[in-house]
């Protein structure tokens, strides 16, 4: 073993151990160790944000439409943040009528309905760059407009159900919501007690719905409702649910801890009456096909956090080197910058689970293991880098005035929404076989 004393580390023992031709070997230093460990003789250094051949999941497409978003949310939503988090509400109308145009709420949807067809990878590398917006709000309602409300509509709808609110709200003409949680039914999707009753020609609805973003300026809502007696996983249905019918009371805006310029409603059904054609797919499978697209609703919301992420970051370290104290910067302090490092290497850690969970997606694998243990990454995260972030500022960080105080409060919501931290440690250990089995019944 004496081969891996450094003085016996050279390039000639190395290539004969790997028996690889010395040329793969770059760089190598008269004191005998590597320069660099790239076998890449170019030496150029890697990044997320800058096309390169060499990236693992994106293409020079993949950038430009990043750059082409970056334009709009510079432009049409960034300057107006901080007005639409004071008023607690964003024009959802607006903003998705220009992110529409644009072709970025229908990025994996059929082209006959207005869609790009493009692959999930596409999807990705938006909802990455949708973390450039100066909120959490945002990204979230338009991820539940192009990425929740509409994938099983997309995949299992009718021709004319698709017409008539897959197209518009592709285009966004239409906002849509989600209507799946209830006040006694958040992670337990099994547990819902709304009732879609056929009668006739007809599904007369009534219970209520909870945490529903967009909803108090959603024209429709995916509704996913108990349709008969049976087994949980077997007696919902998903509808497409038209917001104005009489009998829908959008009965109070919910005061949140952050996310505030989204509008979140909890609202009641009273014998709601809609057209047995209204129903997405089969019915019986509204719970099969939720759990279907929750998967790739998981990998868009890490890959919404990431540049938000990114960015708490670089401001953080922007402002510990300008502000000093005890005649250093903070950012001297080597408990600071080591801990911003540290933080740093997590999110890309982060990064790398999501593109090999994306890339493994793409080519048709089951990757719920991995997109679970991605999300559950996430959501600590985004408890812990705008935490420690917000203490490295100070008194400021504690002030309205700066995105980390922002960002404390909003991404508090990624623990919990989309599958809570629990559940996706429950999902863990189903695959990896240790999760007890629930006592069986005398």
């Amino acid at each position: 073993m004496a081969i891996f004393r450094s003085s016996l580390f050279n390039g000639k023992e190395l290539t004969k151990l790997l028996k690889l031709p010395l040329r793969r070997f770059v760089g190598v230093s008269i004191a005998g160790f590597p320069e660099s460990c790239s076998l890449n003789s170019s030496h150029r250094p890697y990044s997320s944000d800058a096309p390169s051949e060499s990236h693992l999941l994106y293409t020079a497409d993949h950038f430009a439409l990043r750059a082409s978003l970056r334009k709009i949310i510079d432009k049409e939503i960034n300057p107006f943040v901080d007005k639409w988090e004071e008023e607690g509400q964003f024009p959802a109308h607006q903003v998705f009528k220009t992110l529409g145009k644009a072709g970025f709420l229908g990025i994996d949807k059929p082209t006959e309905y207005g869609g790009l067809n493009l692959d999930f990878s596409y999807i990705t590398a938006v909802a990455e760059e949708l973390g450039w917006i100066r909120c959490g709000a945002i990204p979230m309602a338009v991820g539940v407009q192009s990425s929740m409300a509409t994938p099983a509509l997309a995949r299992f709808g009718s021709d004319e159900l698709k017409k008539e609110f897959l197209a518009p709200t592709i285009a966004g003409d239409m906002v849509a919501c989600l209507g799946v949680s209830e006040l006694g039914a958040g992670s337990d999707a099994a547990n819902i007690k709304t009732k879609a009753v056929r009668k006739g020609d007809d599904y007369v609805i009534n219970g209520g719905k909870m945490w529903i973003t967009n909803g108090f300026q959603a024209d429709w809502m995916c509704l996913l409702a108990n349709t008969n007696d049976g087994l949980p996983n077997k007696n919902k249905s998903l509808l497409c649910l038209p917001m104005k019918l009489p009998g829908i009371h959008v009965a109070k805006k919910i005061d949140k801890l952050g996310m505030r310029s989204s509008d979140t409603a909890e609202i009641f059904f009273e014998n709601v009456r809609i057209p047995s054609k209204y129903l997405i797919g089969e019915e019986g499978m509204g719970f099969n096909y939720q759990m279907l697209q929750f998967q790739e609703e998981r990998m868009w919301g890490v890959a919404s956090s990431l540049r938000i992420l990114e960015l708490l970051i670089k401001e953080t370290i922007d402002y510990t080197s300008q502000r000093k104290a005890f005649g250093q910067t903070i950012l001297h302090n080597q408990i600071v910058h080591f801990r911003l490092a540290e933080l740093a290497t997590e999110v890309e850690l982060l990064r790398a689970l999501l593109y090999e969970a994306a890339g493994l997606y793409i080519r048709g694998n089951d990757v719920t293991k991995l997109v679970s243990m991605a999300k559950l990454k996430c959501g600590r995260l985004c408890r812990e880098i705008p935490d420690s972030c917000l203490q490295f500022w100070g008194g400021m960080g504690y002030t309205n005035e700066v995105l980390v105080s922002r960002m404390y409060r909003d991404l508090r919501l990624v623990s919990i929404g989309g599958g809570a931290d629990e559940i996706m440690l429950s999902v863990v250990c189903k695959y990896m076989g240790i999760l007890p089995e629930k006592n069986k019944k005398e």
